[in-house]
């Protein structure tokens, strides 16, 4: 079956397929979303499809089953593939590190956390008795420049938490 294209005469849809495959496949290399690609696919067959059915229906919803299947059974591999050396970088490398608190560190007050071998503004975390210096606290997260710590229960140190 064959199609008017913007006046420029009849294509076959083979070639629209193809077309749609491209278009898909481009707009996969700009998002780099892991969706668009699998439709690309299923528009590939559509036009394998095409070649042998001139029912326009009939293609489509075998394209957009492929499409479906390709999404729903190996999406889930290729991001895996592709996420997998990922390695944390920046501040958010620090979250569930253990540190050393360089100060006492009471409730509603700041003080200092030794963490990554680099000195750090710390807050206590809600609910949180006073730190003291020496403890190892453990970085629950980070706000602005602040750790945000808790004790670490694993510390083995048996301070009473009065503080000199």
């Amino acid at each position: 079956m064959n199609i008017e294209l913007f006046g420029t005469g009849e294509v076959p849809m083979v070639i629209i397929w193809l077309i749609i495959a491209v278009v898909l496949a481009v707009i996969e290399a700009f998002t780099q979303g892991l969706t668009t690609i699998w439709f690309a696919g299923g528009s590939v067959v559509a036009a394998a499809v095409a070649v042998f059915s001139d029912n326009i229906l009939v293609q489509f919803l075998i394209g957009l089953a492929v499409s479906i299947v390709l999404l729903y059974f190996t999406r889930p591999l290729v991001a895996k593939k592709f996420t997998r050396n990922l390695v944390k970088t920046n501040i958010s490398a620090v979250v569930g590190q253990t540190g050393t608190a360089e100060s006492d560190l009471r409730p509603g007050e700041t003080g200092t956390v030794k963490a990554d071998n680099k000195l750090w503004t710390a807050v206590l975390a809600p609910q949180e008795r006073a730190i003291c210096r020496g403890e190892k606290v453990e970085i629950t997260a980070v706000e602005g420049v602040k750790l945000i710590v808790k004790s670490r229960e694993d510390s083995g140190t048996s301070v009473s938490r009065n503080c000199p």
